[in-house]
């Protein structure tokens, strides 16, 4: 007989989570980079701010 959802049971009518169960722990030791670190943006962005104060007030 198929499940009308007229019991009284509340577990009956409660989908099932996929997040009932937790993911299994990650040592801290295995978590490592997998590529090696970029190097920083240029803060000037290739400009010469000593350049562009002399333009801008002279």
């Amino acid at each position: 007989m198929p499940d009308t959802g007229d019991t009284l049971d509340p577990r009956a009518t409660q989908p099932v989570s996929p997040f009932t169960v937790l993911p299994e722990h990650i040592r801290l030791e295995d978590t490592i980079t997998s590529q090696p670190a970029a190097e920083p943006a240029d803060p000037t962005m290739g400009r010469d701010p000593e350049t562009d104060f002399m333009l801008r007030y002279n």
